[in-house]
């Protein structure tokens, strides 16, 4: 198909989306209440977000699963990729005490979309800012983020005109909310490009997991002058980690992540008070993006794991009172996934996962085998999650140690233990093997 297709397509889709009355459901009352003013303002060389006339800093979380927990633990703010169900989220938000940075989603370059088609790019921006003026003026909403990550293995760079034109109506559609768009990362080049061709957004948001702890000097090296919040951040992403001898990448421990996400946050957003205006942590909810557990911080279960603990505390200076167990080391036979483990199909293993909790709360390990997925897609598209296999634990004493067969077939896979407590609170770890 080419991409004067998919772009027709993408028009097609956009109309429809403008002219179908039954898109979004009627306003809520809250919809109808009055704008909450959102500003941002530079004094003493330092810029801060004003919201109602007061300081405002972002403890935010990126996703919409479980605000009341957010909220709970100190967080301040939500935000999404789109405008898909938006007016649930507002109106939980609003009704918490929580704001919202509210996303505009915009066609990718990777996807098809092509930023040379006027019609295209005309249909896009009527979407959008219909979708701006069904809520501007909802009590919830913080900022407007246009478009996320249009920059990833994009070569048009006329995707910045067509934010900037969108950007620029916003700003005199909606006077009381702050404006941005959303990069893959930053570099010279592309802050270039922003500060030339997007000169109506408010601040910068930047997208950025294993750089997160330099992003201040990177954005001093390269010249940015402007206020900067971090979108999404996290733990080390699995294009930038250590992989095994079959090239598939090793995934932290939930508790490597939950000291990753405290460093990284003191450093990254913590560590400029003159130009962050705070952060969005990824992801509160849970998805499947290499793995089950690499970037959720929550399990399929629903269980909160150790990051939210870590979260808590960045947020309110006060852990939770009932925290996550962690998790000191995990082996099979007493090799650790940096050590390459190739494994005999059909012969017997024993895997030893070491498990504490801080506070000596009790707590219960489960365990799955996972084939390596091989729906790795780019930019957090929606992957499949791997049938697991099954029949293969042969004695599990309940604390850490078990005994499991190697599956029959060849090829790559991982073994999961996942660690919970009464409090849906959780610890995860995986370690790769590979089957000859």
């Amino acid at each position: 198909m080419t991409i004067k297709i998919i772009s027709a397509l993408w028009l097609s889709l956009l109309l429809a989306a403008c002219n179908n009355p039954n898109s979004t459901p009627p306003p809520s009352s809250a919809a109808k209440s009055s704008a909450i003013s959102v500003t941002l303002e530079h004094k003493d060389g330092k810029f801060q977000i004003y919201r109602e006339g007061k300081p405002y800093f972002i403890r935010g979380a990126g996703g919409s699963t479980n605000p009341e927990l957010l909220a709970a633990s100190g967080g301040n703010s939500i935000r999404t990729w789109s405008t898909d169900d938006a007016q649930r989220i507002l109106d939980r938000a609003h009704e918490l005490g929580l704001t919202v940075m509210l996303g505009l989603s915009i066609g990718h370059e990777r996807h098809g979309f092509d930023y040379n088609d006027k019609a295209a790019v005309a249909a896009q921006k009527e979407f959008v800012i219909n979708e701006v003026k069904k809520y501007k003026d909802h009590p919830a909403l913080l900022a407007w983020g246009i478009g996320n990550e249009v920059d990833l293995f994009y070569t048009n760079t006329n995707v910045w005109y067509a934010i900037e034109d969108i950007a620029s109506t916003i700003q005199k559609l909606d006077p009381n909310h702050l404006v941005t768009t959303v990069t893959a990362g930053i570099d010279a080049e592309k802050a270039r490009l922003i500060m030339q061709r997007v000169p109506s957004i408010d601040y910068l948001s930047v997208n950025i997991y294993g750089g997160l702890e330099t992003l201040p000097h990177t954005l001093n090296s390269i010249g940015w002058k402007g206020a900067y919040a971090v979108t999404e951040w996290g733990p080390t992403g699995h294009w930038q980690i250590a992989k095994t001898a079959w090239d598939v990448p090793i995934e932290q421990t939930s508790t490597e992540k939950a000291k990753s996400y405290r460093e990284r946050y003191e450093a990254g957003v913590l560590g400029a008070p003159d130009k962050a205006l705070g952060s969005y942590a990824f992801f509160w909810g849970q998805k499947q993006e290499t793995t089950p557990t690499w970037y959720g911080l929550f399990l399929e279960s629903g269980d909160a794991t150790e990051v939210i603990d870590s979260m808590q505390y960045l947020w309110t200076g006060k852990w939770p009172e009932h925290r996550a167990p962690s998790i000191r080391s995990f082996l099979i036979d007493g090799k650790k996934a940096t050590d390459n483990i190739y494994l005999q199909a059909g012969k017997t293993y024993s895997a030893h996962l070491d498990a504490f909790h801080p506070t000596q709360e009790e707590f219960h390990i489960r365990w799955e085998v996972l084939p390596e997925s091989t729906d790795i897609k780019a930019g957090g598209d929606r992957e499949s999650r791997p049938h697991p296999v099954e029949g293969l634990f042969v004695k599990d004493n309940g604390k850490g140690a078990l005994e499991f067969t190697a599956p029959a077939a060849k090829g790559p896979y991982r073994l999961f233990g996942y660690v919970t407590n009464d409090f849906n609170r959780a610890a995860v770890a995986n370690i790769p093997f590979y089957v000859r």
